[in-house]
């Protein structure tokens, strides 16, 4: 895989599936940084395991519970770890590490989301799409602070996953915090079986092509290949790459579908080391495409999906419309040791081929297309009726779902008033229900349902609607 050693990039921490970046560092690199040089340093680390080869003799010959040997090497490990209070430095243990290498797999058990560790809490980087968390109304930059009732206060992020995950059919309640909402959210999501398709493409009118890529996994550069050669032999004459709510992947995915797209074998991405080493990934295409191209990004876009907004932004000078992605620009190296634990530590930065480092910045778009305001709405849960009077976060929530699907409630605030109460009145006629004015089960269902249509409607996603004109412009 170029010639060399291929390590592990974290897009964030791995929800229910591997969504793993690759780095390229070479060993000889790695090794000089970890055993560093000089006897004073040789000296001070000969002290310093002296210490702690004392304190694992102290707890194993004096402490009065019982000791097991892998769980005090787990724990050192796990704390050494820790103390760097990067989010993207883990360590696993064997059965955690297990986990992650098997669900590589073409499907896995889950909600279906991507979540990292941000400010001390498990934050949603993105729902896949058409996945029980994206149905459920899960956001970009939730917050997740409980799991059927038990807090995720304290815990590291593979604890919280655990917490998290569940069979097929089973159901995570989640407590959720949301940004720019001082209430809590309930949402209950039916866990299920996520199948792992990650490019979608078609040929929409004008000849203008649209691939999505949902994650860079193993096959996506293979798929991406062939449904872009399929389009261009139907004569695609404009070409959209939808990135948008893509958590990331594997980096030699990204940088095969870059490698087709950047033209005149410009840098694609390049990576920084400790030492500031740099090196650079080039594409392998000589000449521009004939028909323009754009990129859609969104908050949910990371890692991988940065990588090739950005390569295509600044090498190919194609446009980044939608809005500024999510701002993840370190490099993670994995090591498995002997007994199937796994450690990963931030290694290097990624950076544009301008030399850009978006850590926390992420790509701006050239083209800034915010979302309506109902795109932040989570569908009502079928919990407890919502009726007249009331004022609660899911009233506010039903109010911007409502006049997202074109019914007035007159106000988003919360509060249930009268014209609310005929705006539901008018929801539950259209759609053959009991006009009660009240949301109960069945008419929440039915929302839910109308919502996730509307939402995946071409004619409502304003951002793709913008990418189309945009392309247009510039088809010759």
């Amino acid at each position: 895989m170029r010639g060399r050693t291929v390590a592990l990039l974290l897009v964030c921490a791995v929800l229910f599936s591997s969504l793993t970046t690759a780095a390229v560092i070479g060993d000889g690199g790695l090794l000089s940084q970890v055993t560093g040089s000089g006897g004073q340093e040789t000296q001070g680390l000969d002290r310093n395991m002296d210490k702690l080869r004392e304190a694992y003799g102290l707890i194993q010959s004096q402490y009065i519970g019982e000791v097991k040997e892998q769980q005090l090497i787990d724990g050192a490990i796990r704390g050494m770890v820790e103390s760097l209070d990067d989010p993207y430095s883990t360590y696993m243990d064997k059965n955690m590490a297990k986990q992650f290498h098997t669900s590589l797999e073409s499907s896995f058990q889950g909600i279906g989301a991507e979540v990292t560790m941000k400010n001390g809490r498990v934050t949603i980087v993105s729902p896949f799409k058409d996945s029980p968390a994206e149905k459920a109304g899960l956001r970009p930059e939730d917050q997740i602070h409980k799991v059927n009732g038990e807090s995720l206060e304290g815990m590291d992020l593979n604890e919280a996953v655990e917490k998290i995950k569940g069979p097929k059919g089973s159901e995570a309640k989640l407590e959720v915090v949301r940004p720019g909402q001082s209430e809590v959210v309930k949402v209950t999501v039916i866990r299920d079986e996520i199948p792992i398709e990650t490019v979608r493409s078609e040929l929409m009118d004008d000849k203008v092509g649209h691939i999505e890529i949902s994650q860079f996994s193993e096959d996506t550069a293979e798929e991406f290949t062939k449904q872009l050669k399929k389009l261009e032999e139907d004569g695609m004459k404009g070409l959209i790459i939808d990135v948008r709510g893509n958590p990331g992947g594997l980096l030699p995915a990204v940088l095969e579908i870059g490698e087709q797209l950047i033209p005149n074998e410009k840098v694609i991405m390049m990576t920084e080391d400790k030492s500031g080493n740099r090196v650079s990934y080039k594409s392998k295409l000589k000449e521009k495409k004939e028909y323009p191209i754009v990129i859609l990004t969104d908050k949910g876009s990371a890692s991988a999906s940065e990588i090739l907004a950005g390569a295509l932004q600044e090498a190919g000078g194609y446009p980044v419309v939608g809005q500024t992605s999510f701002g993840k620009g370190t490099v993670q190296t994995a090591k498995d040791f002997q007994d199937g634990s796994n450690i990963k530590l931030t290694m290097a930065k990624w950076l544009t081929p301008e030399g850009n480092w978006i850590n926390e910045k992420g790509i701006k778009p050239d083209v800034e297309v915010e979302m309506p305001d109902y795109y932040q709405a989570t569908p009502p849960q079928s919990d407890q009726p919502l009726k007249r009077d009331m004022s609660d976060p899911q009233v506010r929530n039903l109010q911007l779902l409502l006049e997202g699907l074109g019914f007035r409630p007159g106000r988003t605030d919360g509060y249930f008033n009268e014209q609310t109460e005929t705006a539901v009145k008018a929801f539950q006629k259209t759609h053959k229900l009991s006009m009660t004015g009240e949301v109960d089960e069945k008419t929440a269902l039915q929302l839910q349902d109308a919502f996730i249509e509307m939402m995946r409607d071409p004619e409502n996603d304003l951002q793709l609607r913008v990418g189309v004109e945009t392309v247009k412009k510039e088809i010759k």
